[in-house]
């Protein structure tokens, strides 16, 4: 029997095997993609002045803000809020995602 590249004859590659591990990973991808779609995560700033809700998808569900935020002579303070709620809002879906798909989620999105 001939070998090609060390994986042939009584050799221990064994594609059935890697096959079914491949097709359990697709699985368990599958299913981690399904909960990170139903995910709904909020980040906040200035101690909830400015509250940002998020899907697993990154898209954009809904944007609070508290009126005690609104100062017309400051309105780089709440561009800052803003900013920092967003920012919170989106290292929980990562913290999320990494725990849900361990493998990474590069181009799965």
């Amino acid at each position: 029997m001939a070998k090609f590249n060390g994986f042939g004859g009584g050799g221990g590659f064994n594609m059935q095997q890697m096959m079914r591990q491949a097709q359990k990973m697709q699985e368990q991808m599958a299913q981690a993609q399904e909960e990170l779609a139903e995910l709904s995560v909020t980040g906040s700033a200035g101690g909830g002045l400015v509250e940002i809700t998020l899907s697993g998808k990154r898209d954009v569900e809904s944007v609070t803000v508290n009126p005690q935020a609104v100062d017309p002579d400051d309105v780089e303070m709440l561009e800052d809020l803003i900013a920092a709620a967003l920012g919170d809002a989106l290292a929980k879906v990562d913290e999320k995602e990494k725990e849900l798909l361990p493998y990474g989620a590069a181009g799965l999105m």
